[in-house]
């Protein structure tokens, strides 16, 4: 018998063992789809009804990929993801032929100046420069993977001059001066794996003049790798400045004080995804992670959802007066906004007590949760857009706007939403998914299942190993120097020097009917109604 025959015979023998493998298989899972009880259409249509299952779980892959359209998907469309990535890998925010923003639909536009200002009449930070690694796309072709190389490119950060630097925190000991509006929300190590922590923080160190907020997690020795400033948050958990009875730890607060890197400190009363305490599941409560959040290793954690501490404005603002005696350092609150009563009564509380925070950030219920509840994240908040003026109008209405900085927080992740904030009110904005998106994320829509396929949102070692940090702290560092440089050029067009300048009456909104609206017409619009509803 020849070599030809031996594997014909050889091939006719697996080809035979493949079909009777596949058919007992098949009458195995017949019968087992048959006898269960869970699932009607299994029962009613065996082996078939699997396709079902199976088509329905690769649903959120087949519509990001093939069926949305550029601007559909959610919760960030596939042109909003792509612009993160150009910006973070290339550098480069360009984009050819014409916006595909329907011009049709009701919207926030920036009022543009006829006599814009030149480039070298900006008010900016011209001395500082850093070299970072970025992409050249040198051919993109069909079939083959694209062509590209790393190459080293210098240029300016984009920072503000010193005597436009936002002060948090001026009557403190340690006031927290920054040079640069952008900065990264707040992201838990558990939540976000030691890679993913690490790369953010050398990418925003090597950026300058930003900051890192810890998220409600406590400080890990990855958030200092990059050097960068830190905002400490602290939930109502008390993660990392509690004693091992889990009571709230004056000696570990001034521990973390004496970091240098830690700047000031955020007390969380709410998220805009997740108006609750904070969650993460057991599998992802690493020894590490159960130590420094002192808490028992591979049990999950749900922090309640207000601090035991205090009950009311008085006694929070006391607390805070307390924590900023104790450090020397800002002390600022973490807040979702509800309503119109709900900012006055803030401010008001401000006024009366002559207390308060240094800092209050604003979060809309469009920001991202590591894990949370459909319900709360869908219903329960305003977005960003209603809540922030409502604060900035309360804290000007009682008079004590002077005294506290406004962070943004949701959906920030383009320089004109930035530019927008900052009209509606805000002195410095907060980023967290972009950040996710620039060492990996491609909205996998699993960080709560500690199976992020990126390495991104989880504490697995094995997925994590695809989380280079050498390449992707280039990224964060590329996206806050473009977005700044973006930022820039937006309040060029609007005719200002620095985005420091942008007020109300540079947005315009237009309504259905295209008639248009400056905020500052809207919100006067909004105090007259209020007045006539409360004399009538």
């Amino acid at each position: 018998m020849n070599i030809a025959n031996i594997f014909t015979v050889i091939g006719f023998i697996a080809c035979t063992l493949f079909i009777i493998v596949l058919l007992v298989l098949g009458i195995f899972l017949y019968r087992v789809d048959k006898r269960q009880k869970q699932h009607p259409i299994l029962r009613n249509y065996p082996l078939i009804g699997r396709v079902r299952y199976f088509l329905e779980s690769i649903g959120p892959e087949l519509r990001q990929y093939l069926f949305n359209n550029n601007r559909e998907g959610k919760p960030f469309s596939r042109n909003d993801y792509q612009n993160i990535v150009k910006k973070a890998k290339y550098k480069r925010d360009v984009i050819g032929f014409g916006s595909q923003r329907d011009f049709d639909e009701p919207g926030y536009y920036i009022r543009n100046s006829m006599f814009p200002h030149l480039t070298e009449e900006l008010k900016m930070d011209r001395e500082t420069k850093v070299t970072t690694d970025r992409y050249l796309l040198i051919n993109e072709p069909l079939f083959a993977q694209r062509e590209e190389r790393l190459e080293k490119d210098e240029s300016p950060v984009y920072l503000l001059e010193d005597e436009d630097a936002i002060v948090i925190g001026e009557n403190t000991r340690h006031p927290f001066k920054v040079k640069g509006q952008i900065g990264m929300s707040a992201m838990s190590y558990g939540s976000l794996g030691e890679r993913a922590i690490t790369a953010l923080s050398e990418g925003l160190g090597i950026a300058k003049g930003t900051w890192m907020n810890t998220g409600e997690g406590g400080i890990s020795d990855y958030h200092l790798k990059g050097g960068v400033d830190i905002i400490m948050q602290i939930g109502p958990g008390l993660f990392g400045v509690r004693d091992k009875e889990g009571n709230f730890s004056w000696d570990a607060l001034l521990e973390k004080s004496e970091i240098p890197e830690v700047k000031a400190f955020e007390m969380k009363l709410a998220q805009g995804a997740k108006t609750r305490g904070g969650h993460i599941d057991g599998e992802k409560v690493t020894e590490e992670i159960a130590r420094i959040r002192m808490v028992e290793p591979f049990k999950s954690i749900d922090s309640p959802n207000r601090f035991r501490e205090f009950s009311d404005f008085p006694s929070l603002f006391a607390f805070m007066e307390k924590v900023r005696e104790h450090t020397g350092k800002p002390i600022g609150m973490k807040v979702v906004i509800g309503s119109r009563e709900e900012a006055d009564d803030l401010a008001k509380a401000i006024k009366e007590t002559g207390m308060g925070p240094d800092f209050i950030t604003v979060d809309g219920g469009e920001g991202g949760t590591g894990a949370s509840y459909q319900e709360l994240a869908d219903s329960v908040g305003l977005p960003i857009r209603s809540a922030l003026p409502l604060v900035d109008h309360a804290l000007r209405k009682y008079g004590v706007r002077g005294k506290v900085k406004i962070i943004a927080s949701g959906k920030m992740f383009s320089p004109d939403r930035v530019a927008i904030a900052l009209a509606m009110g805000a002195d410095l904005v907060n980023i967290a998914r972009a950040f996710m998106i620039t060492v990996g994320c491609i909205q996998a829509l699993q960080c709560q299942s500690n199976s992020c396929p990126v390495g991104v949102a989880t504490t697995d070692p094995d997925l994590q190993q695809g989380l280079v940090i050498e390449e992707k702290k280039w990224r964060t560092a590329n996206y806050v120097i473009t977005m700044r440089k973006g930022l820039f050029r937006v309040a060029a067009a609007a005719g200002l020097d620095s985005p420091t300048k942008f007020t109300r009456e540079h947005i315009v909104y237009r309504d259905e009917q295209g008639s248009t609206w400056s905020l500052e017409d809207i919100y006067q619009s909004a105090v007259q109604l209020k007045k006539t509803n409360d004399i009538s």
